[in-house]
């Protein structure tokens, strides 16, 4: 039996990866568990929060699945996939899949010409159908604590020295037009991952919601994929 763990980014919840996930539930009979980590999910309460918390959330889980199932797929999505690299590292991990990882910080270009978009769309009164400004919208409404961003960074930073002891093969998904992460940070985690099996993905449609995006469709099929393609 495969069980399945897929984590959601900062800020974020498990709607960020909710089509890829049900994608895999309706393809597969793997036991699937997509975790909200704390202070995450549709009603954000990220204050006092450390990313240690974060981390222990989702290796609570993967402890778990590793007890009650042969083999374990980790799928992270942005910070997500800085904390799947980090378990990968420490415990027993199938296959390894990362989309868009936050590896590294921002890019303002991308999120220059995002801006413009949401601007754009503003002045043809079409702001309600911009999945850009309604994502985020929300995150803004939520008034996210300024600590809540420096564990972000923290986490960041401690997950990173533990890329190169991930042996797990590993597909890695990225958008070119990632206003959030930029796209060669796709190329410094394919340097930094040890393992021997590795595969870099761009999507040239796609932003940093890679799971929401024009691209999904293929996007869940190029995993489902990956995953599938060794199993005995």
């Amino acid at each position: 039996m495969i069980g399945c763990l897929i984590i959601h980014g900062f800020t974020g919840g498990p709607y960020e990866v909710d089509p890829l996930a049900r994608f895999l539930k309706d393809n597969t009979d793997w036991h699937i568990e997509v975790p909200t980590l704390p202070g995450h999910g549709r009603n954000l309460d990220l204050k006092d929060i450390s990313y240690r918390k974060w981390i222990n959330a989702a290796e609570d889980v993967l402890k778990r699945l590793n007890r009650e199932y042969d083999r374990i797929y980790l799928i992270g999505f942005s910070m997500g996939g800085m904390i799947a690299s980090y378990l990968a590292a420490k415990y027993k991990v199938d296959n390894l899949v990362l989309l868009a990882p936050s590896g590294k910080f921002l890019s303002f270009r991308q999120m220059t010409l995002d801006i413009a978009s949401v601007a754009a769309d503003g002045m043809r009164g079409n702001l309600g159908k911009n999945k850009l400004y309604l994502h985020y919208k929300k995150k803004m409404e939520a008034a996210i604590p300024f600590k809540a961003n420096i564990e972000f960074v923290k986490l960041v930073k401690f997950t990173r020295r533990y890329l190169k002891k991930v042996k797990s093969p590993v597909l890695i998904a990225q958008g070119q037009q990632d206003g959030m992460v930029p796209y060669k940070t796709a190329y410094y985690l394919d340097k930094e991952i040890s393992s021997k099996q590795k595969e870099v993905v761009f999507f040239e449609r796609s932003r940093h919601l890679i799971c929401l995006g024009d691209d999904k469709d293929t996007l869940n099929q190029m995993v489902y994929e990956f995953l599938v393609r060794d199993e005995s």
